[in-house]
Formats: structure tokens, C-alpha cells, sequence
């Protein structure tokens, strides 16, 4: 069976002030060109469909939209499962309906676990679906009371599972979980405030396969057959030199596995450039993609009038600067203990001086700075204020 892997949408996302819907609508469409060049027989989503869970209008279009191609247009069969920034209940609305036009959608936990067979030329596969849920949900809806952190209702999921899987058939889980010794990143809302949000690899030992969601870097686990497909965009500055992908996943009649990682390309590129600020403005004239999504780390140590605004005239779709020379030397003056309300005029520039370029201003430059300060009092003076 071919299955392709999928998850970490993020629908509605803005990335600094940026709508996010059109390029993931971008990427969308190359999935389905890889459903239909691949020939999958399942697509699975395993989870954070959605960047929010009171999402806005485009991002509901834009999932309806692509449910209907991969269902209609290209006929698969799809799994659909909540993780921890979707709304269940919004999510898994019309799932009854749906499941018998082969999408399964869950967005609320179940207890046991729903099993969805599907069958290929070497028999069946049993797939289970398992929607991100709090220990507590678990907990209410097992009736084990032992259940206080995501292991624990990860180990009650699993055992209840075992106790009916099938050993001679090939057996898949889809959840949403930070499993121990994930690669994490910035852009990933924790999955548990307060104690422990991870769970136990051992906990798929019995899957032939296990798909994840949540991690947003694409990767396998070398103990037993757990992935992460990632996010499909870049969505912080972390993720900028990731290879965004989907991965093709191949179960043979024993139910041992191979993959590929199929890329996806961007609408625009998600990068950065470094460097001085007349540097980068003079360079920007030979880039021929200015229109990409752009962090600027400028190496400038004196201050910048309207830099955000010089830089987008050239790249308009710019993200965001970072300063860290300059910020080196706002930190260290911070911890130094010096309260520059205190200061008068002229001590004031000279410590700016001093923090922005590393040395103590000399006589010429004190002298000029005394002349500046008194032309400014005089004008003062003149127009009375």
C-alpha cells in the first residue's frame, strides 16, 4: 500500500504580519499533482489542519477546497486527524457523512480507538486514528485513573489498541504527539503547559508504521518506524533552510516500509542575507527574486533611520530585521547599572557613543557635539520653544 504523509498545515497562518493562505493554497496544489504522479492509495494528515481554532474564512475555503480534490478529482481515500491548534468539534463536523465517500475525519478522541481497514493486493491494513487530546480527555473517556500526563494516556491508548490488533495483518497508527528526542522549533505551540507533553517511543512498538504530526522538521526515528512528515511551509525564522516536503511511504506484504521524501517548492522562498545595510541595497539591484520572504541580519553597529522602510522599497515582502551588533551593545550597556534618565545632554551622546561604536568619542567630536547642542539652543530660543 502506498501511503502519502502529510501534516502541520497551519491554514490562517500569519507569519509576521503576513497572510500565509495563497502560498499554502500553492503548495496544496502540488500535493495533489503528487497524489496523482505518485498513485497513492491514502493520504494522511495527522493534525494542526488549522493554525487556530476559531480560524478565518479563506483557511475553512481553502480546506474544503483541497478535501474535494483529493476525494473527487483524484478519488483517495484520506485520513484527517486533529492536533493541538485545530478545534475538534469544528474540524470532524459532517464526519459520518464524509466516511462513506472514504474521508475519516477525528477530531475528538474516541475510546477504543477507531480502526479504519483498508485493503490492497496482500490483504488488509488497519489503520488508528488518534486525535491530539489532553490526559484529562483521556482520562474521562477510559476511566483510568491513573492518567496525569500525555505518556500515560499515550501507554493507555496503546495497550488498548494491542489488545485488539490484528498480529498477522499490517496495523498503522496516526496521531499527533511530541515524541522524546524530537527535533523541535520555534514555531510550534508546546503540547502541554505544565509537566510533561512528550510521550515514550516504545509506545508504536507494535505498528508496522506510526505517523506523527506536530513536529514541524521532516524525520524518522531509528528505534522503530515513527515519522514526522513536518510542515509544509516554513513558519519561523528556524525553519528557513529546511527542505519542505510530503513523504511517499510504501508497506510491502510483510509490512516492512520504504519512503521518499517528495519536495515542495514555495511560492516564495523563505530566506535570509546578512550584511551592512548599503551593502545588501546596492546587491538587491542583481537579485532576481526580490519578492521572497526575507529576515535581514544587518551588521551595521550605528543607528538606521526607517530601515524596514529603505529595505522594502527593494524587497517588498520583507519579514523582518535583526540587529545583532547593535543588540550586543544594548545588552551590555543594560547590565552595566548606568540610569541614563540621570545624565545630562552631552554625557548622554557620549555613552550612546561610546555603547554603538565601541570607543570613547574624542576632542574634535566632543567639540563639534558641544557646537550642535548650541546651535539647537539657539534656534530654540529664536522660535520660542
Amino acid at each position: 500500500m502506498r501511503i502519502l504523509h502529510t501534516s502541520d498545515w497551519h491554514l490562517g497562518r500569519i507569519f509576521n504580519n503576513i497572510h500565509l493562505t495563497d502560498d499554502q493554497s500553492y503548495v496544496l496544489d502540488q500535493i495533489k499533482q503528487i497524489i496523482r504522479e505518485y498513485n497513492v492509495d491514502l493520504v494522511v494528515v495527522a493534525g494542526d489542519i488549522y493554525d487556530r481554532a476559531v480560524t478565518p474564512p479563506e483557511a475553512v475555503t481553502l480546506l474544503d477546497n483541497t478535501r474535494n480534490d483529493f476525494l473527487i478529482d483524484c478519488q483517495k481515500n484520506v485520513i484527517i486527524i486533529s492536533g493541538n491548534h485545530d478545534s475538534p468539534d469544528r474540524l470532524s463536523f459532517g464526519s459520518r457523512l464524509f466516511a462513506h465517500h472514504g474521508l475519516h475525519l477525528f477530531g475528538n478522541f474516541q475510546y477504543p480507538v477507531p480502526r479504519i481497514t483498508l485493503s490492497d493486493t496482500y490483504g488488509n491494513v488497519h489503520f488508528y486514528a488518534v486525535p491530539f487530546s489532553e490526559p484529562s480527555i483521556v482520562r474521562e473517556r477510559s476511566g483510568k485513573e491513573v492518567i496525569r500526563e500525555h505518556n500515560d494516556a499515550m501507554i493507555t491508548i496503546a495497550e488498548s489498541i494491542t489488545e485488539t490488533i490484528i498480529d498477522n495483518e499490517r496495523n498503522v497508527f496516526c496521531g499527533h504527539a511530541f515524541v522524546q528526542g524530537g527535533i523541535i522549533q520555534e514555531s510550534e505551540r508546546p503540547i502541554s503547559v505544565g509537566g510533561s507533553g512528550s510521550v515514550d517511543i516504545n509506545n508504536f512498538s507494535r505498528f508496522n508504521c506510526t505517523l506523527l504530526g506536530h513536529l514541524h522538521k521532516a524525520q524518522w526515528f531509528s528505534a522503530f518506524p515513527v515519522h514526522y512528515s513536518g510542515s509544509i511551509l516554513p513558519y519561523s525564522f528556524s525553519e528557513i533552510d529546511h527542505q519542505k516536503s510530503v513523504t511517499i511511504i510504501d508497506l510491502d506484504a510483510s509490512g516492512n516500509y520504504s519512503y521518499e521524501y517528495v519536495p515542495l517548492t514555495p511560492r516564495f522562498a523563505f530566506r535570509s542575507i546578512t550584511g551592512l545595510m548599503d551593502t545588501i541595497l546596492r546587491d538587491s539591484a542583481r537579485d532576481t527574486s526580490p519578492d521572497d520572504y526575507i529576515l535581514v541580519r544587518l551588521e551595521d553597529t550605528v543607528p538606521i533611520l526607517d530601515a524596514i522602510g529603505k529595505l522594502r522599497a527593494v524587497y517588498p515582502n520583507i519579514m523582518a530585521i535583526e540587529r545583532p551588533g547593535l543588540e550586543a551593545i544594548i545588552t551590555a550597556s543594560r547590565k552595566s547599572g548606568i540610569d541614563h534618565r540621570t545624565m545630562t545632554d552631552d554625557d548622554l551622546f557620549k555613552a550612546f557613543y561610546q555603547e554603538v561604536r565601541g570607543e570613547a568619542m574624542n576632542d574634535a567630536q566632543i567639540e563639534f557635539l558641544h557646537s550642535v547642542f548650541e546651535s539647537m539652543q539657539n534656534r530654540e530660543r529664536e522660535v520660542g520653544s
